[in-house]
């Protein structure tokens, strides 16, 4: 009996299957098909999932009142009412504002509201959707973290809040970025607030220009936070920062423009989403379309030519959704 060989092509095949686990084993995207899952939202900037692969929207409403509301898409592609009654507001750029982004946690949705200033927490661990009826936003919880980053001393104060992204951390602490103030705060299990780390800003020959933290994700050792970069929106300007589990900040990836979410894959490797170009030249100076790019860490593009796309969520190995705030719609990205 053959003994050895047989051993040595156990032991090869051992450890060519651990190789693949450690490096291999999940296919990255390099391309994506796109189609169409929603559309007629009001205002759309962000995206969760919950346990049953419903998918939850952040629409920022008109502007006059309590337009705000949160919609579910059901797996079957039709579209309710979730939760109703949020605030919206006319921003200083003359657009809707209100609802920013959103995440699900063990039958519970996690909101934040930007000029409110709050965290609003949902339970919705035996919502029915198309079956019960909205949750009224002025029913939930809520929490004023904005109010917390308004007293709070910062190295470069700022003296404004805009409660922008979230993700979850050791311990299942909760990370804030707070896009006006150029941090991230930390929620702790137990409520108590504190901010995390504050972010420098981009010093150019010929002005000062701020961070403007966007998304974040938490890898398992350390945090990933890009830069939407304030105006005038410098093309290549935006970055990715790493943020150490103590707060320490460090380059990560550079020359990406108008960063407004990150994602990790499967394989634990960051995409990272792209707003759009910014041109002085139009009259007024303003968004290109059709600009936006998702893009990996190191820049590589996966997908190109998206109108205003404002968040990503990966819900399978090989799926994504994304939100396109300029035509109000979700898309749903395969590969």
């Amino acid at each position: 009996m053959k003994t050895l060989p047989f051993l040595r092509n156990l032991f090869l095949l051992a450890f060519v299957v651990a190789s693949c686990t450690d490096h291999d084993f999940f296919q990255e995207p390099t391309q994506f098909k796109s189609d169409e899952v929603a559309g007629g939202f009001a205002a759309p900037l962000g995206i969760t999932h919950d346990a049953n692969n419903n998918l939850w929207i952040t629409e920022q409403g008109d502007g006059s009142g309590k337009t705000g509301k949160i919609s579910v898409i059901t797996p079957d592609g039709k579209v309710y009412p979730g939760i109703i009654g949020f605030n919206s507001v006319i921003s200083p750029e003359k657009a809707p504002s209100g609802l920013t982004h959103l995440t699900y946690k063990d039958g519970k949705l996690y909101i934040l509201h930007g000029p409110d200033g709050k965290l609003f927490i949902a339970d919705v661990s035996k919502f029915k959707p198309g079956t019960d009826p909205a949750i009224d936003a002025s029913t939930l919880i809520s929490e004023p973290i904005g109010a917390f980053v308004l007293g709070s001393k910062f190295k470069i104060p700022k003296n404004e809040s805009n409660l922008f992204n979230m993700t979850w951390g050791p311990e299942g602490d909760l990370y804030i970025t707070d896009a006006a103030a150029n941090a991230i705060v930390h929620r702790a299990a137990d409520k108590s607030l504190s901010i995390f780390a504050e972010f420098d800003p981009y010093y150019t020959p010929t002005d000062t220009i701020d961070f403007v933290p966007t998304g974040i994700v938490y890898d398992g050792s350390k945090f990933l936070v890009t830069s939407l970069s304030g105006g005038p929106f410098i093309k290549g300007l935006a970055t990715i920062k790493e943020v150490s589990t103590g707060g320490v900040i460090k380059p990560y990836g550079e020359k990406f423009t108008t960063l407004v979410d990150i994602v990790l894959t499967p394989g634990n490797k960051p995409l990272v989403v792209s707003f759009a170009e910014f041109s002085l030249t139009t009259t007024p100076p303003n968004f290109v379309p059709f600009t936006g790019q998702i893009q990996s860490g190191d820049g590589t593009t996966i997908a190109g030519g998206l109108m205003m796309p404002t968040d990503l969520e990966r819900t399978g190995d090989k799926t994504y959704y994304y939100v396109s705030l300029a035509l109000a719609k979700v898309f749903k990205l395969t590969y």
